[in-house]
């Protein structure tokens, strides 16, 4: 890896260029920056009242960091120029690459070059604003940003994003979030948004790290931060683009990145202990929450009011969430219940009522007593009022009860305000400075507490293992059909209902009366057999058989007879997909006919370990079925978890001739009783010629 630590926290800086490059000067002036800084322009004398360098070969020494703001064909040179120079590391302002290519053919071999000029120096960019280090006031930056430096001794949390225009709207933000680090990825032609990420974990001033995803540079380096993470204890939040066609569209034409479908790329971050948030404003209050609390390690909440609405409305904030508001046990509500009056009602959500309002010894009491009985986090619902028009007086006490009671309780707590607004930033940094998170936003506040916990969840595991790669490289491919399909899922463990291929009707009669009835009779050489009419399903005698035959002979390419599965309890679907640039997928789900309407699946990357697969499989809508809904028995788990593992390690094998793999449906059957495959499907490269 190259260091970034000259880039990151320079005590000299360049500025190559015209009007970007003097902003440059003026960001890093109004921030304090004590390095000192070097304008290298070919005809000014001077900018921003220092003296301009002609070249970069005149600058007194190799400077640290340099932020290049010319056209696209001279930040090659000056590229090449900074690196022969020993620049710790440049930022390429430039657009006009990689990002281009489908605009303008010199894109691609411009990018190239320019990695090639900076050997190895780092470079961030092309096509992007650069960074701001609000810990030495260090920017290499040319527009407005709404930050503020931290000050000795302060911590902040660090965002890397592949957009400026989303990197200066979160630095605008008021809602108290305190800033180490700001950077911007652009194409990340060679210095990746996980390279970034992993120089920034490294300064002990940043306490948590957001990243801002369009595409993925290496999966490998995200595995990287990932487990640096782990280490230092610095949780790591994303909010990743992707969810929908368009947006995959756009990042591709805007960072020429790679976004992979969002399935995988959901499933990966939760894999590393990356918690996924699906708005700017979630993604902002849970590096809040993470800075004040770190990961939780849990997800039970507790909810405090002195309205029964806003408990409601938390109530409902948490339905179909991971979090949950656990019940008081019958001492802990004997606790609470002693600090309140006869007429409130002891729940969680609490709404303790107005009787206390103001009264700061008593509220301390109920708080106390609240947060003593081991939520993972306690949340008191607070708006307060517009300070243009009212007061706010009669809300200090409230936020003293609650500081008081966490602390002699030693809880970790956080002031929820139902709307954002309702909370000034001066209010927040009070809050941040009392050790209490400041949060925005009711369904915003949740998201941040199921995230912190995801987080802290995922820690108390072992760290997972490495994503493997798939070989996705065109090249002709060839499709098995379900015969030879079910022979190479039978060879590598995965069991399948006794069956023989058959030429014509009557050897397809002799197959089932030698099998025994009830049978299945399918036409070869069809992947979608139920919308082609293709299969003929429970026949119980030689006739059923012939007139089956019958029709489906001229349909595909053979018949195939097979032994009908006795007691299905369930069907799921496994999948087994390359998705660049996540490598192999699995796709574990409710299965049979109805799969592309349920929609009910859960997505592993490879290799997936056994809790894993057990997991997806209990998140399933129709896991009752396979742990006994209604009386009925349990499946075989057992048996489906182990078939699953052998398509695995199958695909684990076959990576570089696999290209698709499906059994739909897998017919899970009662405890015991074993899992079959019923249907399978399987496209492979074909062999190249010798």
């Amino acid at each position: 890896m190259r260091s970034l630590e000259r880039l990151l926290r320079p005590k000299t800086i360049a500025v190559i260029g015209g009007g970007p490059a003097a902003a440059v000067i003026g960001q890093c002036d109004r921030m304090g920056y004590a390095g000192e800084i070097w304008p290298v322009h070919p005809s000014k004398d001077e900018i921003a009242g220092r003296r301009a360098f002609r070249s970069v070969a005149e600058l007194p020494g190799a400077p640290d960091a340099a932020f290049v703001a010319v056209n696209r064909h001279l930040t090659v040179e000056v590229v090449r120029d900074l690196a022969a120079a020993g620049a710790g590391g440049a930022v390429c302002y430039a657009s006009g690459f990689r990002e281009a290519e489908h605009q303008d053919a010199e894109g691609n071999g411009l990018q190239a070059a320019l990695i090639e000029a900076a050997g190895a120096m780092p470079i961030i960019g092309p096509n992007c604003y650069g960074l701001i280090n609000y810990g030495d006031g260090a920017l290499l930056w040319p527009d407005q940003h709404g930050g503020r430096r931290l000050e000795d001794g302060a911590r902040g949390v660090a965002i890397v994003t592949q957009s400026s225009n989303i990197a200066i709207n979160m630095t605008m933000q008021r809602r108290g979030l305190p800033l180490a680090y700001v950077l911007t990825a652009g194409n990340q032609a060679q210095t990746g948004l996980s390279d970034l990420a992993l120089g920034l974990l490294d300064d002990p001033r940043v306490t948590a790290l957001g990243l801002h995803i369009e595409g993925f540079d290496s999966l490998a380096g995200m595995e990287a931060v990932a487990a640096k993470a782990r280490a230092l204890r610095k949780p790591v939040v994303a909010m990743k683009l992707g969810r929908s066609a368009e947006a995959r569209a756009a990042t591709l034409s805007h960072t020429a990145s790679l976004a992979g479908t969002d399935a995988a790329a959901e499933a990966f971050l939760r894999r590393l202990g990356i918690a996924r948030l699906q708005s700017i404003p979630a993604f902002l209050e849970t590096l809040k929450l993470l800075h004040v609390t770190g990961p939780l390690p849990g997800y039970s909440l507790s909810s405090m009011s002195c309205s029964g609405g806003e408990a409601s409305v938390m109530a409902d904030a948490a339905e179909g969430r991971r979090v949950n508001y656990r019940a008081l046990t019958p001492d802990q509500a004997k606790a609470v219940k002693a600090t309140l009056g006869p007429l409130v009602t002891v729940a969680n959500p609490l709404d303790y009522h107005t009787f206390i309002w103001a009264d700061e010894a008593a509220m301390t009491a109920t708080f106390s007593a609240m947060a003593g009985a081991g939520f993972d986090l306690n949340l008191l619902v607070l708006d307060f009022p517009r300070g243009d028009r009212c007061s706010d007086s009669e809300w200090l006490p409230t936020l003293n009860a609650f500081e008081a009671a966490l602390k002699s309780q030693n809880a970790k707590g956080a002031i929820v305000a139902s709307l954002p607004e309702n909370l000034s930033e001066a209010q927040a940094d009070d809050i941040l400075a009392r050790g209490i998170v400041p949060l925005g936003g009711i369904d915003e506040a949740l998201a941040a507490a199921e995230a912190a916990a995801e987080i802290g969840t995922a820690w108390q595991s072992a760290a997972p293992p490495a994503v493997v790669a798939a070989d996705d490289a065109p090249g002709r491919t060839m499709t098995l059909d379900e015969a030879e399909a079910k022979a190479l899922l039978a060879r590598h463990g995965v069991a399948v209902p006794s069956g023989r291929r058959a030429a014509g009707v009557e050897e397809a009669v002799a197959a089932a009366q030698d099998l025994g009835f009830p049978v299945a009779v399918k036409a070869l050489g069809l992947a979608h057999k139920t919308e082609a009419g293709a299969l003929r399903l429970h026949l119980n005698d030689a006739e059923a058989v012939r007139t089956a035959a019958t029709d489906l002979q001229k349909l595909g390419q053979g018949l195939y007879v097979e032994r009908m599965i006795e007691g299905p309890l369930a069907e799921l679907i496994v999948g087994i997909t390359a998705d660049p640039p996540f490598g192999l997928v699995m796709t574990l789900g409710s299965g049979g006919v109805l799969v592309e309407l349920l929609r009910d699946t859960a997505t592993l990357p490879l290799p997936a370990t056994r809790k894993e697969i057990e997991v997806a499989l209990a998140g399933l809508k129709s896991a009752p079925l396979l742990t006994g809904y209604r009386g009925r028995p349990k499946g075989d788990l057992a048996a489906a978890v182990a078939a699953i593992e052998a398509v695995q390690a199958l695909a684990l094998a076959g990576r570089n001739s696999i290209v698709e793999m499906e059994i739909n449906p897998l017919i899970v059957c009662a405890e015991g009783q074993g899992a079959f495959a019923a249907d399978a499907l399987v496209v492979q490269k074909e062999a190249e010629d010798a």
